[in-house]
């Protein structure tokens, strides 16, 4: 009967160490710490790794937001947006007013170019949480940016950038906007420019007229009609902004004068492209024609920070006696919108675009620092102000002081 009774206690010892350690075995079990595992093997590419992990906790925790959202996230990436969008729409039944769902949801929409749901979403978030979410109303600008509606995108994102002006691209998106809406306008400008007796004073004005075509995305003609050296001569220019693709566009430029200070003619192009993290670059070609021809590459790299646009801009022109370079350092800070900015300047040389200065007297020895301001009035009337400095060497040793106001204005209709 001990013999009996031992061994009964042998098995009891037994059960209960299992059972302990069973229960230990699920104390272990961290689903956040498990979470952060999945996630990151996922960001390193490791999805199917990472999805192993994410759905081992969903066998315990199938209303955990997080991980299902993740799950559909690694999904999208992998361009299977119809599994992705079921982890989606289970991420926002457990949770139904949990921002991250939405967005990542009408992500996984927009990138299977599924509108009519993703606008059905978009309506369900603002629902749920409100309109002072702007990472919902930053897409439901970019719905109608998808769907063409530029004038109606703008609004929103204008909105949008009142409210929180450090979502990532938003400056450059509305920039776009701006680019592709088709708003016609009509403007005016005014420099004068000062030379402290050396010789007379310039006044240069200006007069254009923009429009939005499919071919030339914005299009601009010009006339700037000038008096500088006791004369007074006229130009003529058209500028384009075509569309490239989806995060490029370029720059053309042609034009003619029959005055002795503007080039006879002149043609420009660039491209520009929006990169990720809010950089931007361009690179292009100015071509002037004046006793003889001036080729010039000209390229920048740009940057948005929150409120502020940083850009250096490096001009080469090539000879047969060697490369001359200039430069030009520009910084904005905006305010309610991208037409709303404070800027500030730093240049050396003279910039080909830059059809205020005396191009043929100085190409390099001339440094000039500029600060204005722009701002959009009312929907349809924008002003700006600029005032500049520059320190001009003509020859050896002989400079030429320039002081320069720039006004101007524009109405849109």
């Amino acid at each position: 009967m001990g013999k009996y009774n031992l061994f009964n206690f042998f098995i009891v010892l037994v059960l209960l160490f299992t059972v302990v350690q069973n229960v230990s075995a699920q104390d272990s079990f961290d689903p956040d710490e498990l979470f952060l595992d999945a996630r990151k093997l996922i960001l390193e590419g490791k999805r199917e790794e990472g999805r192993t992990i994410a759905l081992r906790i969903l066998e315990k925790y199938p209303s955990y937001a997080d991980v299902l959202i993740l799950v559909g996230r690694s999904y999208s990436w992998d361009g299977a947006y119809d599994s992705a969008s079921v982890y989606f729409e289970r991420a926002i039944d457990a949770s139904p007013a949990y921002q991250d769902a939405y967005i990542a949801y009408i992500d996984n929409l927009f990138w299977s170019e599924n509108y009519e749901k993703a606008e059905l979403i978009i309506d369900k978030g603002i629902q749920q949480i409100g309109p002072q979410s702007s990472l919902l109303m930053y897409r439901k600008s970019r719905l109608f940016y998808y769907k063409e509606e530029y004038n109606d995108a703008l609004k929103v994102a204008r909105e949008v950038f009142e409210k929180d002006n450090k979502i990532e691209g938003l400056l450059t998106y509305i920039q776009t906007l701006q680019r592709l809406g088709r708003n016609n306008a009509v403007g005016a400008t005014y420099d004068y420019d000062n030379f402290r007796g050396q010789i007379s004073a310039w006044n240069t004005y200006s007069l254009y007229g923009r429009t939005t075509t499919k071919l030339t995305g914005s299009l601009i003609a010009r006339v700037t009609n000038s008096s500088r050296f006791d004369a007074n001569g006229t130009q003529f220019e058209v500028d384009a902004y075509p569309s490239l693709e989806k995060n490029s566009y370029g720059y053309f430029n042609v034009g003619y004068s029959d005055s002795f200070f503007f080039p006879r003619y002149r043609f420009g192009a660039s491209v520009y492209w929006n990169l990720p993290k809010a950089f931007e670059i361009d690179a292009g070609y100015r071509h002037l024609k004046f006793g003889e021809v001036t080729h010039i590459l000209t390229g920048s790299l740009g940057k948005y920070v929150s409120n502020w646009w940083l850009n250096l801009r490096l001009n080469v022109i090539p000879g047969a006696d060697g490369s001359s370079v200039s430069g030009n350092f520009q910084t904005r800070y905006y305010f309610k919108g991208a037409e709303d900015f404070f800027s500030i300047q730093f240049s050396t040389g003279v910039s080909p675009d830059e059809e205020n200065r005396d191009f043929q007297s100085q190409l390099l020895n001339s440094y000039r620092a500029r600060v204005g301001y722009q701002q959009l009035w009312t929907d349809r009337w924008m002003g700006f102000g600029f005032v500049g400095y520059s320190r001009d060497e003509i020859n050896q040793g002989n400079f030429r002081n320039n002081l320069n106001i720039s006004i101007g204005t524009e109405f849109r209709f």
